[in-house]
């Protein structure tokens, strides 16, 4: 499953970014985005993300 993002929790720490190896996270107004087509559903985004704002549905 391609992991989501709850804007309202995302901090723009950056710490996603780092963690996806496909590299298809950018930060959109200081908020994580996730190119859902380019995205391998690998979910290291979620163990990363110190806020728990990325999650698998």
């Amino acid at each position: 499953m391609i992991p989501k993002i709850k804007l309202d929790e995302c901090t723009g720490c950056e710490d996603c970014l780092e963690s996806c190896p496909p590299e298809v996270i950018s930060m959109v107004n200081g908020k994580a985005k996730i190119e859902e087509a380019l995205c391998e559903e690998c979910g290291a985004c979620v163990d990363e993300c110190p806020e728990g704002a990325i999650y698998l549905p």
